[in-house]
């Protein structure tokens, strides 16, 4: 296939409208040093594929998607980061001096996932069948020959809500808490 039939057909259009703007969201949210704003870009990247899934005719994986991680993970990421206090501006004194490890990291693990992708299923042609996947099938994947993993990120997410619920915490220093007091002390005395 050359690339002008590619170009033609209009279902490779509706994946650039998307995919395009979710590397760009994608982008967006490792480089932005405001951490409200890489939520926001998530939230876009993650729309963006769930639009992808919708072109793959996978509505219910979309509708999970939108529904699991933009509806519950995002809204909690943002209320952990109010319920912490945490700082949400423009941070100076954030260190992205060890952003090249990083990089290298992601590239190496892109590398790899490609590689073991194209030798895995090397020019095998993908058949449209025309018939989305059904939900049941999906059910019966996931909770049959995938059950181990799905338990093991309901675990993660249990781990998460108990971390952030451990960081939101408050504990007050004992020292200043007496400095505090003795501050007050002395100021009610005449």
């Amino acid at each position: 296939m050359t690339f002008g039939d590619w170009i033609s057909e209009p279902t490779n259009w509706a994946f650039l409208v998307m995919a395009i703007p979710l590397v760009l969201a994608a982008w967006r949210v490792v480089t932005s040093r405001n951490v409200v704003h890489a939520a926001l870009s998530l939230v876009f990247a993650l729309a963006a594929s769930a639009g992808l899934f919708i072109l793959l005719g996978a509505e219910f994986v979309a509708w999970v998607l939108v529904l699991v991680y933009i509806g519950a993970v995002i809204v909690l990421f943002l209320f952990g980061i109010m319920i912490t206090r945490a700082p949400i501006g423009m941070e100076a004194e954030l260190s992205h001096a060890k952003r090249w490890p990083a990089a290298l990291a992601a590239l190496s693990i892109f590398t790899t996932t490609s590689w073991l992708s194209v030798d895995a299923f090397g020019t095998t042609e993908i058949v449209d069948v025309g018939v989305p996947t059904s939900t049941e099938v999906l059910g019966r994947g996931l909770l049959g020959q995938f059950v181990l993993p799905f338990e093991a990120v309901g675990f993660l997410l249990l781990a998460a809500l108990i971390g952030g619920v451990t960081l939101a915490r408050r504990d007050d220093n004992p020292a200043e808490e007496e400095a505090r007091l003795a501050a007050e002390e002395t100021e009610a005395k005449p």
